[in-house]
């Protein structure tokens, strides 16, 4: 038995004393645990909070209190608090759905010795004292002192993947002074206490002292306690005491908040709103200043006919001029935004191409607040074992006395056995080389330290690598089974073998430890640059890479390779890594891996995606997104990340020029007004623009929309870097289609308003809705029927609006000024007329300038798309000249997917059934020699 500690060794002042089967005198923590972000008493304050950080919200936020001032608002007290109840109900519906899934184990089950008797208890009413007893296959529900257990010498072997990402077994072993105890009435006579330190995020450390009753004290270090969240694994039972519970635990002590995650599109939207604002202050100032002019040179002598009813103070003014351009910043587009990203993530979550049958595992978006960030990475941080490999090894091959056997796979040989009859046809036809065969395979099937388990006629072997594992399967398909071991010996069939030979794997690892100052030098100009070199790098050599005074250079040289290779490095590293690049590269940064060692630079990087595989379920439960096979991060980046970057960014600038069109023209109207405040269109016609006339065409946009093909995305992935360039949406572009709608807006009002100028003022409505629908339908590429609905039906919607509106009162007491209108209108020729002109106006220059002069890559494929020709029979080049079909089809090779038969056959920690046994790692608290030598799988173990 080995401790850290002494009888002299110190506890600290933040110890805690536990009483061994009596009532603890001290309130510890509950063993209740939950990752939610809200709880019932929170959720409201920490909502609205959350809610209220965005500028958007805010800013409605301040109107509509504003709007309840008496006489200062001329569009009604509701019409934007309202909305902006909708949209925050919305939005919390949402939350409450994302959030639900973060409730971790609190009602699973486990056996605790109570009144006597061991009871069946949830895990939540587990408290620090309880002994508990855990069963093969179980989870931990609080961190624990072992007393005794099933195996020899009170050992058990534990799965840690959940905490440390290892998927390699680790011994633990209990004191020798409490090994023996057993039988319930042993475990009930136990009595004394447990000292130990508090509670602390150091998962290999702890220092403790067991002082039972007429017993000299003993010392506890890290090898005598169990862990909340490993898994117990090869070992029938073991008995704990509880020592830390709930949030005192080591695993949620080591547990960080998720980071607020905010995709570069709404950092960028955010910047533009705050800069639209800053442009409505000043609408509203000038507009003030010219009512101040106005009101001086016509005063009410001048104006008696005029009804006076406005005020004169000019921060009065101000406040209405606020109130009537607040639109200008689009309130529908965050609920808009809020559906349209919860639809593409069901999308993305629904996606049968990205669906593992063998584990029954789908894509899952985990948020929907990212989908447009999938688009635009540009570095791709990813671990290696279990992401890039499966991690699963299988006897293929062999060459014994000079003479090979077997094959290597292939896309046309997809068997995971080995299926060279030649083997076995030597020794049964007494080739020359059968001695040799057999003693070959002889060593295959004793040389390791497997531990062969039986459940009924079938042999699992629990092997500490998968090395290990495949040999001795290996071995067991050519004839020659291993089937027990006792201390002294290893059987195989009928032959017993004295003493046994651990198997150690050749390992080559691969590094570099030039001095990164010569490497930068030697590439002169090139630096920063691109180049076809990789680094690579191991984990010592890291640590040195990392601090202060060579990062920069670190940084500078693998920014001028093409790829980086970190061996070995820790989990801490590899978030360094990604930070390091995410904070001094301007540009989008993905993590993907499989483990908990994964979990760090998940969270650091702008995106991270979790692979659900054999090192557990917490990478998946910290990432953004998470799928089953690493070759499905192709389609997710670019189809789905390429997609939803072009959906959403369509759907904001849609957004705001459609708000842009119709409320610059207040301001137009303004000037002819006298500055009164006064507004051009009928208050509810206003109201009901955003969330019934002009509603449909973004969601559209924004959910089915697409530049082109599934397949043409993936055959061509050069498409992918005008998303990854955010050629799509930037400062330029998003100022752009805010002077288009100025301009627009322009046309809109003073050009019917001189040529119709004794018409209807309430043409301009028409003209308005029309013009907007019909620019929604040049922004679709992807024409489907919910196009259709949206740009026709929402035209016709209106009309059919306008004819019932204008008949209701007084039927209905409102709209009184609309009364008769939709007659006057379309009897008038003049209105039908414009109702050609003014839109065509509109539409022209937006029409000629579609097109640049010379093709884009994206330009072609969508014209060879609409011509239902396929653009992969067409040889498209690059500006280089090189064939881009060449480059899709060397990327296609990178990604070539897996056949399922080797794939992934265990990837979901839950149907798990076998375990990589007895972990390798040095200085273990019992040595592998030991271990072997412990056991006699011909003899029954103990039970409980």
């Amino acid at each position: 038995m080995s401790g850290t500690t002494s009888q002299a060794d110190p506890i600290d002042a933040t110890a805690r004393t536990v009483l061994l089967n009596r009532a603890q005198t001290t309130k510890f923590c509950d063993n209740h645990v939950s990752t939610a972000k809200y709880g019932i008493l929170t959720f409201l304050p920490r909502f609205l909070y959350e809610q209220i950080r965005r500028a958007a919200n805010a800013f409605f936020l301040f109107i509509a209190l504003m709007q309840q001032i008496p006489d200062v608002s001329p569009t009604g007290r509701y019409t934007t608090l309202v909305p902006l109840i909708f949209i925050l109900t919305v939005a919390g519906i949402k939350e409450i759905i994302e959030d639900y899934v973060s409730i971790l184990l609190n009602g699973a089950l486990n056996y605790f010795l109570r009144n006597g008797a061991w009871q069946t208890i949830i895990w939540k009413q587990v408290a620090v004292g309880d002994m508990v007893k855990v069963t093969n296959g179980q989870h931990l529900p609080a961190d624990m002192v072992i007393v005794s257990s099933s195996e020899p010498q009170a050992m058990c072997y534990t799965e840690t993947s959940n905490l440390d990402g290892e998927t390699n077994l680790k011994i633990r072993q209990g004191l020798s002074l409490t090994a023996s105890f057993q039988s319930l009435e042993e475990l009930m006579a136990l009595s004394g206490r447990l000292e130990c330190e508090g509670p602390n995020r150091h998962l290999y450390d702890f220092t403790g002292t067991l002082r039972l009753d007429n017993h000299n004290p003993a010392p506890l270090g890290p090898d005598q306690v169990l862990l909340r969240g490993a898994q117990l694994r090869n070992t029938q039972w073991v008995v704990g005491i509880v020592v830390y519970t709930g949030h005192d635990s080591k695993l949620m002590q080591n547990s960080t908040k998720a980071p607020l995650k905010r995709s570069n599109v709404e950092r960028v939207t955010n910047m533009q709103i705050l800069v639209l604002f800053g442009i409505l202050l000043v609408m509203a100032l000038v507009s003030s200043i010219g009512a101040a002019i106005w009101n001086k040179q016509h005063t009410d002598e001048a104006c008696w006919y005029l009804s006076r009813d406005i005020s004169l103070n000019f921060w009065y003014n101000l406040l209405t001029f606020i109130i009537l351009y607040n639109n200008l910043i689009p309130i529908s587009l965050l609920v808009t935004l809020e559906v349209v990203k919860f639809t593409q993530a069901l999308f993305i979550n629904w996606d049968v191409e990205m669906y593992y049958a063998e584990t029954d595992t789908p894509a899952m978006a985990r948020t929907s607040n990212l989908n447009e960030e999938l688009g635009q990475v540009k570095y791709l941080f990813s671990d290696k074992t279990g992401t890039l490999t499966c991690n699963i090894m299988h006897f293929k091959k062999c060459t014994i006395a000079g003479i090979t056997y077997g094959h290597l796979p292939s896309t046309s040989h997809n068997s995971t056995e080995f299926d060279d009859p030649a083997l076995i046809q030597n020794i049964e036809k007494n080739h020359p080389t059968s001695p040799q065969i057999c003693e070959f395979l002889t060593m295959m099937a004793v040389c390791h330290t497997v531990v062969p388990e039986r459940e009924g006629n079938q042999i699992i072997f629990q092997a500490s690598s998968p090395d290990e594992g495949a040999l001795v399967k290996g071995a067991k398909s050519l004839g020659f089974v291993f089937t027990a071991r006792t201390p002294h010996s290893v059987i195989i069939e009928a032959v017993s073998i004295v003493c046994g030979h651990k198997f150690s794997p050749f390992l080559a690892p691969q590094a570099t430890r030039a001095t990164l100052t010569a490497h930068c030098s030697s590439l002169g100009d090139s630096l920063r640059k691109e180049n076809e070199l990789a680094l690579i790098i191991d984990g010592q050599t890291l640590k040195y890479a990392l601090s202060f005074e060579v990062r920069q250079a670190f940084l500078d040289l693998a920014l001028s390779c093409k790829a980086v290779i970190c061996c070995r490095v820790s989990p801490l590293q590899k978030s360094e890594i990604v930070d390091m690049v995410k904070k001094h590269v301007k540009a989008i940064t993905l993590a993907i891996g499989d483990g908990a060692n994964d979990v760090g630079m998940i969270q650091t990087a702008h995106v991270g995606v979790g692979i659900s595989g054999n090192e557990g379920m917490q990478a998946t439960n910290s990432s953004d997104y998470s799928i089953a096979q690493f070759s499905y991060l192709e389609k997710l980046l670019l189809v789905h990340g390429a997609w939803s970057y072009n959906r959403v960014t369509k759907c904001i600038l849609y957004c705001f020029y459609k708000n842009v069109v119709l409320y610059i023209i207040e301001l137009w109207f303004a000037f002819v007004n006298g500055f009164s405040g006064q507004i051009l269109f009928e208050r509810w016609c206003i109201g009901l623009y955003n969330v019934i006339f002009t509603a449909l065409p973004p969601f559209t946009l924004g959910i089915f929309d697409r530049p082109c093909s599934q397949q043409n995305m993936l055959r061509f992935p050069q498409l992918y870097r005008i998303t990854q360039n955010a050629e799509g949406f930037n400062t330029k572009v998003f100022w752009g289609h805010c002077i288009n709608a100025l301009i627009h807006s322009i046309i809109l009002f003073w050009f019917p308003l001189k040529v119709l100028e004794h018409g209807n003022y309430r043409k301009h409505s028409h003209y308005v809705v029309v013009t907007v629908c019909l620019k929604a339908g040049m922004e679709t590429t992807a024409w489907t029927r919910f196009s259709h609905l949206a740009v026709w039906g929402s035209m016709v919607l209106w009309m059919l609006f306008f004819a019932v509106y204008s008949a209701i009162w007084p039927s209905i007491p409102i709209a009184p000024d609309m009364l008769g209108q939709a007659g006057r209108v379309m009897q008038c020729w003049s209105f039908w007329l414009g109702l050609i002109l003014v839109p065509t106006a509109c539409l022209l220059k937006d029409v000629v300038g579609r097109r640049t002069v010379r093709k884009t890559l994206l330009e072609e494929v969508q014209e060879l798309e609409a011509r239902a020709v396929d653009p992969g029979a067409a040889v498209l080049r690059d500006a280089s000249g090189r064939s881009l079909n060449e480059r899709a089809h060397l990327l296609t090779r990178v990604f070539r997917k897996m056949p399922s038969s080797v794939g992934r056959s265990n990837s979901v920690q839950q149907t798990v059934s076998h375990g990589y046994a007895f972990s390798q790692e040095e200085h273990g608290v019992v040595s592998q020699s030991q271990v072997v030598r412990s056991y006699d799988t011909t003899r029954q173990r103990p039970s409980l």
